[in-house]
């Protein structure tokens, strides 16, 4: 609801005070037409677990070493250029429109490659996290994804109880150790509301997974039938 109500606000705000392109500037809207036609998914051949790049030997090299405790994860495209203007935009600078736009090339997303989920709900902020940005970009994005595609959306069955040092700079092995356990079924959770359910989590940018590794181990626990990830951007590894 909490979101439904700043969404409102946000289509008000853009009568009185309209929005600019990121990228190009013009008026009208905060990612134009135009624009949004030049992110496209990535050419090149992906791995069909974890969505990175495949090496010239037909392998990945994250699933050779350590393969994620997923069902599986997808994104859109590749963590450079435009889309990562328009991420940081979102993450950093406080701008929420692109939530819209970028909520729908989820959608997009999730339909090209035939996901299914039964529940949709975002990688959850740290209240102490949540409180410094104002917001939580991955609730604004996975709001409008399920709502393009009629998937029930949930922002109460996961929380983040432990405050974890920002991922950048860390190896795969230390993002795992600096996440584990950091997520927990909610107040509100009953073991019913999972049980042989499709959970689909949602984040802006997944580098080695580990977090939403993290989000998915409390969701299986609790009998989850499948838990795919699915963000906008990974970056690529040669």
């Amino acid at each position: 609801m909490q979101i439904f109500l700043k969404s409102i606000t946000s289509r008000l705000l853009d009568l009185v005070f309209p929005p600019q392109c990121i990228l190009c500037q013009c008026t009208g809207s905060p990612l134009c037409s135009t624009c949004l036609s030049t992110l496209r998914p990535p050419s090149k051949a992906r791995c069909q677990h974890c969505h990175t790049m495949l090496l010239a030997n037909g392998l990945c090299r994250q699933c050779r070493q350590r393969p994620l405790l997923l069902s599986g994860l997808r994104a859109f495209s590749i963590y450079q250029g435009p889309l990562r203007t328009c991420i940081h935009a979102l993450k950093y600078e406080d701008n929420r429109r692109l939530a819209e736009p970028l909520g729908r090339l989820l959608a997009e997303t999730y339909t090209r490659y035939k996901l299914q989920a039964d529940i949709l709900l975002p990688v959850p902020l740290h209240p102490t996290r949540l409180r410094e940005r104002g917001y939580n970009q991955s609730a604004l994005l996975a709001y409008t994804c399920a709502l393009q595609l009629g998937i029930p959306y949930r922002d109460d069955l996961l929380i983040r109880q432990r405050a974890t040092t920002p991922q950048v700079g860390l190896s795969f092995q230390e993002r795992l150790r600096n996440v584990a356990g950091a997520f927990q079924p909610a107040v509100t959770f009953t073991t019913e509301a999972l049980a042989q359910r499709r959970i689909l989590i949602i984040d802006d940018v997944c580098t080695t997974g580990a977090t939403i590794e993290a989000c998915a181990a409390p969701l299986f626990a609790a009998g989850a039938r499948s838990v795919w990830g699915l963000v906008l951007a990974r970056p690529d590894k040669e």
